[in-house]
């Protein structure tokens, strides 16, 4: 796999990192928008993401009418109605707010085999345009960990196992009180299926990202940090504030 120079950006606050992401994205759809009748976007669902979203939600350039919108991964074994879920997050954020095409929400609740089935077909129906998207603490993209990710993997969704850390994450984003209340198991997009995307759009804010900021862009390309495997990726532009690159030894905030 050959490593391809990234396009970086490192802003003093998140707010300013979201808004430069929220325009890229914007600017993405827009140039699309021109030529295509349809956009086929892949969301993750983490506060990283929260600011973002909104930006797009507000945007009066894009034409959600052309846009099929799909996400990343989903918990499995929440009972109905709780807050938890991507798929609630997402449609308080952005799905509810703008009149997409299509959305595609990730189903849990049913017969995994048969969810599995539809969503990779919905997949490979057409090529994904845009895939926006974060990193975890442990390096994980979506819910690929280290333990279960693979570069080279033939599925496009699958059932994982969540390590520690990923479910620690969880706890350290407001999403559960507690270690106990978080899911062991969840569906996610494989890390293929994300690197199918033809821009891919990463914000990681925080400290406590900072580590895993470091080892995807300065460590050995290696499926121990599965983020790495972005550096790989021709079109993946990178949003961080400046607390998640607090460990890289250069990191030049933009100024504008």
């Amino acid at each position: 796999m050959k490593e391809i120079q990234q396009e970086i950006h490192v802003f003093s606050t998140r707010d300013l990192a979201w808004k430069a992401a929220g325009k890229a994205v914007e600017n993405c759809i827009v140039n699309l928008q021109d030529t295509q009748e349809e956009i086929r976007m892949i969301f993750a669902a983490a506060p990283s993401q929260t600011g973002m979203l909104d930006y797009l939600a507000a945007s009066s350039n894009i034409k959600w009418e052309k846009i099929v919108a799909m996400h990343m991964d989903e918990y499995i074994g929440l009972p109905i109605g709780a807050t938890q879920f991507f798929s609630k997050y997402l449609k308080e954020n952005l799905f509810s707010k703008v009149p997409f095409k299509e959305v595609h929400l990730i189903q849990t609740q049913g017969k995994l085999e048969l969810e599995i089935k539809k969503y990779s077909n919905l997949l490979e129906k057409a090529p994904i345009d845009i895939v926006c998207l974060g990193i975890g603490e442990n390096g994980h993209i979506a819910f690929n960990d280290p333990p279960v990710a693979n570069f080279k993997d033939p599925a496009l969704i699958k059932e994982v196992l969540l390590d520690q850390a990923c479910r620690t994450q969880q706890v350290h984003d407001g999403c559960f009180e507690s270690l106990d209340e978080v899911p062991k198991k969840a569906l996610t997009l494989t890390i293929p299926a994300l690197m199918s995307g033809d821009n891919l759009f990463c914000v990681v804010l925080g400290e406590n990202k900072s580590e895993s900021v470091k080892n995807t862009l300065t460590g050995p390309l290696s499926e121990a940090c599965p983020a790495t495997i972005l550096r790989t990726h021709p079109r993946c532009k990178f949003y961080f504030d400046a607390a998640a690159v607090s460990k890289l030894p250069q990191a030049p905030l933009n100024t504008n």
